[in-house]
């Protein structure tokens, strides 16, 4: 077998789409990363400061927070985390302002799970070499 490439990366998911939530998380834990999920944005920005996960799956259009004010809240400090974005929203203005705030990845729904693995896994390597920089 080979190695799991999300080894112990804590990884929170927030989206409010119970099945969208359970296939991303099923997916990750098959890499080996430690999850925890949120199912609006309020949940995701508390459970991201208290418990300081290297990578964060956001979904742009969640209730009581979105996916913008999310990124807002946890970007941008020196222990920020790596954030991948996943909206259903094909806008390139929409885009543009999550880069503006600092997003990692951003993956237009339906994705394949493996295209979120991937750059996943790329997330955690480039945050390992910049840790060891």
């Amino acid at each position: 077998m080979s190695a799991r490439r999300l080894e112990n990366a804590k990884i929170l998911i927030v989206d409010d789409d119970p099945d969208v939530l359970e296939s991303i998380e099923a997916a990750l834990e098959s890499e080996g990363a430690l999850t925890m999920t949120a199912m609006d944005g309020n949940e995701g920005v508390d459970l991201c400061l208290a418990h300081g996960p290297d990578l964060v799956v956001l979904d742009m259009m969640l209730p009581s927070r979105s996916g913008f004010l999310v990124l807002e809240r946890i970007k941008g400090r020196e222990d920020s985390p790596m954030v991948i974005m996943v909206t259903a929203n094909s806008g390139k203005r929409h885009q543009a302002y999550a880069e503006s705030l600092g997003v990692d990845g951003y993956l237009l729904k339906p994705f394949p799970l493996e295209h979120l693995l991937d750059k996943a896994a790329e997330l955690m390597r480039r945050r390992a070499e910049e840790s060891r920089a």
